[in-house]
Formats: structure tokens, sequence, C-alpha cells
């Protein structure tokens, strides 16, 4: 049935429709028998103004004497509409003195027998459920049938989904990815074959079939796929892992299959699996559900990458950035058997990375992409990506022509520290907040071997009421002890300070105790940096002590070793606390005129610091 046949009949029917409306509503319904109560009936037989009833059932109809009106009722000239008829029904409780009261009156009574349904509507209604099921029955069995697979509805079921990017819908190349060096030197190798196959097939040559890009989240994996994709200048199939996932069972190796077929009929090809845990962990572990579905997607994933058919020029490249629980027949060689670290970028590839993103963006003259570099440690191509898109949105708001230096500060402060909140705080807790932060400023400028102070400020941001911030001159890869252990004493010079000024401490030092503690703890189970325990390495400590492998790690220390291990955490941390509290003590004069300050201005670089401080730039203080 064509779609203008279609057509015609729901206009029909629309009509169909309307007529009933307008007939309903200027057709007047006829007059029928009057409802009356059960209580006006009994009155009627008293009065004698009933004639003849007709019982079926619990319901009663009979017929008036003389006809009565219904006061409710009024016809359209606004006259009372009389009846000769009428209807009630018996009440659930038998009347014993009904039959004698009709019988007093004289009325003529008829008895019918109830309706019953006719054997027909009666198999009607049996059958009508078996029919709906078999219906649909029939409807997806005939979806199922098909000339070479699936078609309908479940042929879509089971297509993988995956979205296809071509050279002329995305031009992507490796100059649109700054900084990762060594990742864009392994993978040109990818590249060089997927351009020309036949320069490694003539010297028995493979190139690795599986490429796994590893990193945190947010360095650019997805975009260095894609970018490879471009520099090949050949199809690109991307899709997540978890679309493979569904609640039917074969689902997802049929996904599998499907991408794969489509990935060797545009060969050569690439084909991109964005976070490969979600269908990649380990079997066999109990964790994250024994699904048979996951199990079977997984089962086909292995198949396809090194099966009996191989696919020599469609590359199968993945990432994640969980590869501790990734399963081992994923990583052997034939499979994904070249893992390409993607990490964070150091400040020259920062820079690199905000001139990307600041293409289209117009920056100011005092714009210095280096020095936002070098002040944001630790930052992926996210995260940098989204510093430029809320400077600009601070420069829009202000009504600026321009991305200034200023909105830039802005935005990265926003970004490390969180955003400003509009609290209303008291006098006193103002002052807490004060001698805290500059408890952490003043141990952080005169501790050696402590990160640089870059601001201190009693603004609430995020969830803190107060932040003091500190950047490293570089990036950092090695942490001697004297770091670590000034660090330590910068988390607890805010509780030194309260101390030293109010006799006692607050609950502004939780997570300052929290970061302090597992500072210490991961010194002396996971650094062996405890001379007592040695060079030892426990399972106290780990950032992940829940990896999808077991649910609890057995306990490979004894009592006694748990109880140094407390000891020498609690050594680290009293000598933190001491340091912190001879700086505070040393200085007391400093430490009220910084607090002060901070009460007047709020927010204090660390140029304004040294001036407070009484320090020249460059000097580090009094050390000793």
């Amino acid at each position: 049935m064509n779609k203008g046949l279609w057509k015609q009949l729901l206009v029909l029917l629309l009509l169909l429709v309307a007529f009933n409306i307008f007939y309903v509503a200027s057709v007047p319904p006829p007059v029928g028998p009057l409802e009356i109560s059960y209580s006006r009936f009994k009155q009627g037989l008293k009065e004698g103004n009933v004639v003849e009833v007709t019982v079926q059932g619990d319901s009663v109809t009979g017929r008036f004497r003389d006809p009565v009106s219904d006061q409710d009722l009024l016809s359209a000239e606004g006259e009372p509409i009389w009846h000769e008829e009428f209807h009630t029904t018996l009440p659930p409780f038998q009347d014993p003195r009904l039959m004698d009261d009709l019988e007093e009156a004289g009325v003529q009574v008829h008895v019918k027998p109830e309706e019953e349904p006719s054997p027909w509507a009666t198999a009607w209604i049996y059958l009508l459920p078996w029919i709906l099921i078999l219906g649909v029955w029939w409807f997806v069995f005939r979806s199922m049938r098909g000339k070479g697979g699936p078609s309908g509805f479940m042929s879509n079921f089971s297509k993988s989904g995956a979205k296809l990017y071509t050279q002329e819908t995305s031009k992507i190349s490796f100059d649109d990815v700054a900084g990762l060096l060594e990742a864009k030197q392994e993978l040109r190798e990818i590249v060089d074959f997927l351009r020309e196959p036949g320069k490694f097939k003539r010297i028995g040559g493979k190139v690795p079939r599986g490429v796994l890009l590893v990193g945190p989240p947010g360095t650019g994996k997805t975009l260095m796929a894609r970018a490879v994709a471009g520099e090949a200048g050949v199809p690109f199939f991307s899709i997540s892992a978890s679309q493979f996932i569904e609640m039917f069972v074969g689902v997802g190796a049929s996904r599998v299959r499907d991408l794969f077929t489509n990935a060797k009929k545009n060969a050569p090809s690439i084909i991109f699996i964005d976070e490969l845990d979600a269908v990649g962990r380990s079997r066999g572990t109990g964790m994250g559900g024994g699904s048979d579905e996951r199990e079977q997607t997984l089962n086909q994933l292995l198949s396809e990458l090194d099966g009996f058919e191989p696919h020599s020029e469609v590359v199968v490249m993945a990432a994640t950035n969980r590869p501790d629980v990734i399963d081992s027949a994923l990583l052997r060689p034939g499979r994904f058997d070249r893992q390409v670290v993607v990490d964070r970028p150091d400040w020259r590839a920062r820079e690199e990375i905000l001139k990307v993103h600041s293409r289209h963006v117009p920056l100011a003259k005092d714009v210095d992409l280096l020095v936002i570099a070098r002040g944001t440690p630790g930052m992926c191509g996210a995260d940098l990506e989204s510093l430029i898109n809320e400077a600009a949105l601070i420069a829009a708001r202000e009504n600026a022509t321009e991305v200034a230096m200023i909105h830039l500060e802005r935005a990265k402060d926003r970004i490390l520290m969180g955003a400003e909140r509009k609290l209303i705080l008291t006098e006193r807790e103002k002052c807490i907040t004060a001698y805290h932060e500059a408890g952490h400023a003043l141990v952080a400028r005169f501790t050696p071997g402590a990160d640089p102070l870059h601001k201190v400020s009693i603004i609430p941001r995020g969830q803190a009421l107060g932040v003091t911030q500190q950047l490293p001159q570089d990036d950092r890869y090695h942490y001697p002890r004297s770091y670590l252990d000034a660090r330590i004493a910068v988390s607890l010079g805010g509780r030194a300070a309260e101390r030293a000024q109010f006799g006692e401490v607050s609950t502004g030092a939780q997570n300052d105790l929290k970061q302090a503690t597992e500072l210490a703890e991961k010194m002396v189970c996971q650094w062996g940096m405890s001379e007592r325990i040695g060079p030892m390495v426990f399972s106290r400590g780990e950032e992940h002590p829940f990896l999808g492998r077991k649910l609890a790690s057995d306990k490979t220390f004894s009592e006694q070793m748990a109880w140094l291990i407390d000891q020498e955490i609690e050594n680290i941390l009293k000598a933190g606390e001491t340091a912190a509290d001879r700086i505070v003590e040393e200085r007391r004069p400093l430490l009220d005129k910084l607090a002060e300050t901070l009460m007047e201005e709020e927010s204090l670089d660390r140029k304004r610091v040294d001036e407070i401080l009484g320090l020249s730039a460059g000097d580090e203080g009094d050390m000793g």
C-alpha cells in the first residue's frame, strides 16, 4: 500500500470523525426512561402512580400512571420534559416488602431472566489475547526472515551503529593535534601502511593489526585516532564499546560482525573503538557482572581481530583509560599488539595546544600563552580547551571585543580552584579563614623545596571557604622525600595558624588532613621512604584498590607490621606539624599582617604576598 492511499484513508477517517462529532452535537438525544432513585420508586408505589414494572436482575423498568417531569432537565424552549417510563436499580440488600407493596398497589409485574453473553462473544474474549500474542510473534519472525540475513527492524537492531567519517566529512590531521610527538611518531607507521600497503607486503612486513591508545581522560586519544584516518585518507568507523552491549544475548556479537563486514568492504579503513574497557574487561573475575552478552561480544571481537579470516587492510584502534582491567587475550600479539601512551602534555605541548584552541578566538596583545601554559601543570588537552572557552565566555559577559590576559587568569582560577560562591560569613568565620589561608601561604613561602606560591584567597570557591594555590615552575616526574615533607608541612600550616591565633583548631582543615594522611601513607607503604620499615611495598595506600579483579585484596603483612606502619605514618605527620608550628611561631607578626591584609583585600598574588612579608622578587626568604 503506497503513501498516497494511506493519506486518502487518513483524510476519510478524519472526515468521518468530524461528521460524527457534528451530528452528536446538533441532534438532540431521544427522550428515554427517567432515571429515579429507589426511594422515589417506593414513593410512587404508595401514591399509586406506578402501573407496571419489569424486573431483570437488579434492574427495574416501569411505566407511570401520570407522566412525571424531571426538574433538572429542561427542553430547548426552557420547558420541563415529561416522562411516562422510568428506570431504577434494586438495592444490594433484599427488600422483603417489595412484592407485597406491588400487589397492594395493583401493579402488573413482569420478570425477565438476566442476559447472558453469547457463546461467540465469550469465545472472542478468550481468544483475543492469544491472537495478539501470535500476531506479535508472527511479526517478529517475519521481520527476521530475509535473504542474506535479518530484515526490517531486526536488521537495524543488529547493526553496529558506527559512525563513518570520510576524507570529505572529516579533515582532521596531525596538525590539529598539538603536542604528543612520541605518539605521532609511532602512528605514522600506520599511516604509511594505509597509504601504501604494497610497500610493506613486498618485503613480507606486517603492520600491527591493533593499536591501543592508553592515557588519562581528556588527553586526545579519540582526536589522535581521527587524525590518523585524516592523514591516511581512508574511511574511519567510530563506535563506543558500550554500543555493543544490549539486554539480548547475541546482539553485541552481531554488531561486531556487522562493523568488521562494513570495514572490510571499505578497506583500507580504520575501526576505532572508544572506551574499550566497557566490553574488554577481564573475564572470569566475577566483577562487572557475569554477563553472557558481554562475554559473547568480547569473544566475537577476539575472533574478528585475529581469527581465520584475516583483515590485513583494516587497522583496529581502541582507546581506554583503564588498561589494568583489559582482558589479556586482547593484548596478545596479533591483536592489540601495540600500545601507544597518550600522556598529559608538558608545558611546551600545553603552549601548542593553547595555540590550536585559540585559533578562532581574538586575543589581546597582552596575552602570553607561555605564561598560561607554565601555570597549568597537570592539565590535559580537554582542560586547556575548556580554559580558552571559559575565558571567551568571561570576555563576552563583560562586552569585551578581545580576550585579555586577565580573562585567561580568571578562567584558570575558575578551573583550578572552582567558581566563586556568594557566601555571607560572620567576621569570626572570615577571620578564621584568613588565618588558615595565611598559615598555608606563610609555611609555603618559608619551607625549602615547596612549590612556589601562586595565589592565596579567602573568596569561597567550590566547596572551600578559601584557597591557597601553589604552582611548580616546571612539570615534575620525580618527587624526592624533601618535597613530600614540604607538601605535608604546607598542608598542616593552616591548622598551625588557627591553633596559634585562637588556641584551638576548626573543621576547616579536614581536606588538608586527608591529603596529608594519604601522602604519608603512600610514602611508607608504596615508596619505601620509611627508615624503620625499609624498601618494602604493602597494599595500603594504593590509588585503585578495586580494579575489577578482586573484591578484597589479601593482607600480606602481620599485625606487628601494621602497627609499625601506623607509627611511621604518625611520625611523618607529626614532623610536618612540628615544622609548620615552628615557622608560624617564629614569624607570628608576619602571619598577623598577612591575615589582616587578606581580610581587607580577600585575594593576594605572590607579588603582593612578598610585599607584605618584606621579600624581594625571587627571594625565598630566611629558610634556616
